[in-house]
């Protein structure tokens, strides 16, 4: 029976793959090992009965073996040997089987051929070595969204970066509908587009744009004289300049930022940043009193101060302001250090 069992293997693995192979083995061995019992059995032993038997059967070929039935003659243990090599072959295939499915789709994961299923979270669209890693690591630092990491064919076989778990990858042709499907822009949040040249960028954006209108994308510019085209495609397109991936990220987590950077480093723009000494004699004992008084009284917002111990930004409202501390502010125009010196 042994080698009965090893030959319908042997036949069925050249025919049957997959999850078909253990399932034609263990409907094998039940069909056979059932007929055998049942002629080397005698009568009143009663496992054989089609009741009783496949019982046996299941707990015998899982080598669980509850003893409440058992063969009594010798040819039925040859017969119960041969059940329990079955079960442990149809295990073994059946473990086996599951171990290549995982891998193959472990395997397919990495190699980013594969759909991903995302909602609400950060698409990253090209890769370049040292500097995307840079950029997915600071976006999951922030740990509020997953991240879909999407390169060329060419650039990288698989996942550069399987350490991080919020990170999936896609690889394929980035300006392709088909990686916008496997990449769900449908359902992003945000995408980051930053591509190996402004021309190359231009055709990202367009392909996310027709996937996503309405997502808020970021565009890395080598040239930001581009942004016009860029905003023929979708106006609310942020632009940020290409070596500044740190921006880049920023912008992606919170939406605006760039447009708040860009005033401020404005000549003329809607707020200045200015600096400002405190002369002797002001009257404020603590940070707190001091913001206070400069937004009531100029509608101005102190970024950070600079004393003895150095530059800190957003001191904490409690901290003490000695005279020649200097404080760095946006306001609409310069504040004078005498409009904070005590009236004479």
């Amino acid at each position: 029976m042994l080698f009965f069992l090893t030959r319908l293997t042997r036949l069925l693995g050249g025919r049957l793959m997959g999850w078909r192979l253990p399932l034609a083995v263990i409907v094998g061995v039940f069909l056979t090992s059932w007929l055998a019992m049942a002629l080397v059995e005698p009568a009143d032993s009663g496992i054989a009965a089609p009741g009783n038997y496949w019982w046996y059967f299941v707990v015998t070929a899982a080598t669980v073996g509850y003893g409440d039935f058992f063969p009594v003659s010798t040819a039925g243990h040859v017969v119960g040997t041969y059940v329990i090599v079955g079960g442990i072959v149809t295990l073994t295939l059946l473990f086996t089987r599951l171990a290549d499915y995982l891998q193959s789709v472990r395997g397919k994961r990495l190699r980013g051929v594969v759909g991903l299923d995302l909602a609400d979270h950060v698409v990253v669209l090209g890769y370049t070595p040292g500097r995307t890693e840079r950029m997915l690591a600071e976006l999951a630092a922030e740990g509020r969204a997953s991240i879909a990491l999407c390169a060329w064919d060419g650039d990288v076989p698989q996942n550069p970066v399987p350490e991080q778990q919020a990170v999936s990858f896609v690889r394929g042709d980035l300006t392709n509908v088909d990686v916008m499907t496997r990449a769900s822009v449908a359902r992003a949040r945000t995408v980051i587009v930053d591509g190996r040249d402004d021309n190359e960028t231009l055709a990202m954006a367009v392909a996310v744009d027709h996937a996503n209108p309405g997502v808020h994308m970021v565009a890395a510019l080598r040239d930001l004289g581009r942004r016009e085209s860029l905003r023929y495609v979708n106006p609310g397109i942020a632009c940020v300049q290409w070596h500044m991936p740190s921006l880049i990220t920023e912008e992606a987590c919170d939406p605006g930022l760039t447009e708040v950077y860009s005033d401020l480093m404005t000549s003329g723009g809607h707020g200045n940043t200015y600096s400002l000494r405190l002369p002797a004699g002001h009257r404020f004992a603590t940070f707190g009193a001091c913001q206070v008084h400069l937004g009531e009284t100029f509608g101005a917002t102190v970024l950070a101060v600079r004393d003895a111990d150095g530059l800190t930004v957003s001191p904490p409202w409690d901290r003490p302001m000695p005279v020649g501390t200097t404080l760095y502010y946006v306001a609409g125009r310069r504040i004078e250090a005498r409009e904070l010196a005590p009236a004479r």
